[in-house]
């Protein structure tokens, strides 16, 4: 399982950069701490569709239920998410990045608005 943070720089281009998420032992399972959310909205792209670049919405957590995604960054690079795959999207200024669905299913993904919109405020950073 992969867990990314996307922000935007100070070069105003998105970067990615690699999350771990801070598990503890609580009780029987290993859990990260609660953080307070304001919703939670699912989203299909059909297969090779395009989102040029944009920036994230708001702070939030997407993660892909079904398909893939590759995710474009302003130095050329992409990055493919798969299912479970975890993005914690701010990158809330500048040119922002694209997403394209790749394969041939439809992309599905749940986003988890943040109610902290602080940039910078997520797991491991």
């Amino acid at each position: 399982m992969q867990a990314v943070r996307i922000y935007t720089g100070e070069d105003g281009e998105s970067h990615i950069e690699e999350l771990e998420l801070p598990f503890e032992q609580v009780g029987h399972a290993m859990r990260t701490a609660v953080q307070a959310a304001t919703g939670v909205q699912f989203s299909r792209l059909k297969p090779s569709q395009l989102v040029d670049f944009h920036t994230a919405p708001r702070r939030q957590y997407v993660i892909t239920l079904q398909g893939q995604v590759e995710i474009g960054l302003g130095d050329g690079s992409k990055r493919i998410f798969n299912v479970g795959d975890i993005e914690l999207c701010e990158d809330l200024t500048g040119r922002g990045h694209t997403t394209r669905s790749v394969g041939d299913v439809d992309r599905v993904s749940v986003s988890i608005p943040l109610a902290d919109q602080t940039p910078g405020g997520g797991f491991g950073v």
